[in-house]
């Protein structure tokens, strides 16, 4: 693999990331619990989705095939995303969409905070928005799981549910490979596994306050990055991508 190669689809794993799951939020607009949050979910949402179209205009630049930012969030195929499994994960009820945001925004505070230093300035302007957004995702995703742990017996069941559901993907989000080797010697990436043990010190404060029990770790889920996800993901492109496959071509 080339380093420009790497370069591509460094940016592309960032930016299939944040647009998967800021449609995944986006499923809950008008379907959230209460119209506060119905509201919050939105703007995270657009936050997500905010990142990958700047990630996704910086992919085609560095492509240089003459593909847009639409083209390459909705005309690749499944095994042509590269995301975290985490995020394309089902909402399902909601606490485990909130499991699953505390998990990723967590890291993803983390990983932004370090690619603020990135020699790549597209990412590293990116990052520095992205950092601050991020430390808002977190707080409120963990003002959730605390009030679901700590709340009801019916809500700490669901919601310790929700936190074992997601946590055989979270393992993946420190892994590293020849991408990131690259990324890493080049100046632009950063070292995911670095990052571990200050998340798990985050989650399980979090945990320990939400009256949770910390999963037992054992075998993490993983392939997302280079293009091997579960069923979901293909579902959710399938409704993403509907518009732009149906009336190619079609500005708005």
């Amino acid at each position: 693999m080339t380093p420009s190669d790497a370069h591509l689809r460094y940016v592309l794993r960032l930016a299939d990331t944040t647009l998967v799951l800021g449609h995944r939020l986006s499923e809950w607009s008008a379907h959230a619990p209460t119209m506060e949050e119905d509201i919050a979910l939105s703007n995270i949402s657009l936050d997500l989705i905010g990142q990958a179209r700047t990630l996704y205009a910086h992919a085609a630049a560095l492509e240089g095939k003459g593909r847009s930012e639409d083209d390459l969030a909705f005309l690749r195929e499944q095994d042509e995303f590269l995301n975290l499994q985490i995020v394309e994960r089902p909402n399902k009820d909601f606490a485990v969409t909130m499991a699953r945001q505390l998990a990723y925004s967590t890291f993803a505070e983390l990983a932004w905070g370090q690619l603020k230093g990135s020699k790549d300035e597209v990412i590293a302007g990116v990052a520095a928005k992205a950092e601050k957004e991020c430390t808002y995702h977190v707080r409120h995703a963990a003002e959730w799981v605390i009030r679901l742990g700590d709340g009801t017996p019916e809500s700490h069941s669901r919601m310790q549910a929700g936190l074992d559901d997601i946590w055989m993907y979270t393992g993946e989000m420190f892994e590293t490979d020849a991408v990131d080797t690259a990324m890493i010697a080049a100046g632009i990436g950063f070292d995911p596994k670095a990052l571990q043990p200050a998340w798990l010190a985050a989650m399980e404060h979090v945990i320990a306050e939400a009256t949770l029990t910390k999963p037992t770790a054992g075998w993490m889920q993983t392939g997302g990055r280079n293009g091997l996800h579960t069923e979901h993901l293909g579902h959710l492109l399938a409704q993403m991508q509907v518009l732009q496959r149906a009336h190619p071509g079609a500005q708005w």
